[in-house]
């Protein structure tokens, strides 16, 4: 049985929890009205357009870190980017099975035919360094949630513990952050339903990496025809761009 000065310290820790909630929720209705009156109510009629239907040009798969949100670091607005966010913004393959990721994607390419989608990774990505610092060896019986999702990027990894073994565990995530990026993308193909799109000219697919320790971004589009030659599975792109 709990002593009673367990039981006080239980009760102040609630009480103190439940002020700072509501504090918190305070300033997001502050957020929210604000949102409302500068925003909404100036352009209520394309809020109002929304309402009845979207068509978005961008499907954006990001990462769930919250220092890293597409839509207020590339300036999207309502309507224009389709967004799902998981940890270390990895696309699992076809053959994975269903996901959230995937789930979103089929409704993205083929109810809302986005012409773009981009995959933006970051820098310091917790996703990516418990991807590199777990055991080669992964079970799929694993009792960690994380485990068994940033096992998805094992390609990225072993890529770069092959081509990177000589740099420090740091620059090695960094190296990751990238390549798993290009994994995802060759992943995006597997789906019959997004390849076909992209070989008709329909759909491009992008990368993105945003480094928010000197807030510069990078992007590149993911060249179909060459990464389609390519006999070891690597990934061929082009239209490199760097934003400073």
């Amino acid at each position: 049985m709990e002593s009673s000065a367990v039981t006080s310290e239980i009760r102040d820790k609630r009480a103190a929890l439940t002020d700072n909630t509501l504090n918190q929720f305070k300033e997001l209705r502050n957020r929210f009205l604000s949102f409302k009156k500068e925003k909404y109510l100036q352009n209520i009629e394309h809020y109002q357009s929304l309402s009845q239907n979207q068509a978005p040009k961008f499907m954006v798969i990001a990462c769930a870190d919250s220092r890293v949100c597409p839509t207020s670091i590339l300036g999207f607005e309502p309507g224009e980017a389709f967004v799902v966010r998981n940890v270390a913004n990895l696309v699992p393959p076809h053959e994975n099975g269903p996901s959230e990721t995937n789930a979103a994607l089929e409704f993205a390419v083929n109810s809302l035919e986005v012409q773009n989608i981009l995959v933006v990774g970051h820098s310091c990505c917790g996703g990516i360094k418990a991807l590199m610092s777990f055991q080669d060896e992964i079970h799929s019986n694993s009792s960690s949630f994380i485990k068994n999702w940033v096992i998805v990027g094992k390609t990225a990894k072993l890529k770069t513990k092959a081509a990177a073994s000589n740099l420090d565990f740091d620059q090695q995530c960094r190296q990751c952050e990238k390549e798993s990026i290009n994994s995802s993308l060759l992943n995006l193909l597997s789906y019959p339903w997004i390849e076909e799109r992209v070989k008709n000219g329909l759909l491009s697919i992008h990368g993105g990496y945003y480094d928010f320790i000197d807030c510069t971004f990078e992007k590149w589009t993911l060249d179909y025809e060459g990464s389609s030659s390519k006999a070891d599975g690597s990934c061929s792109i082009g239209n490199r761009e760097f934003w400073s």
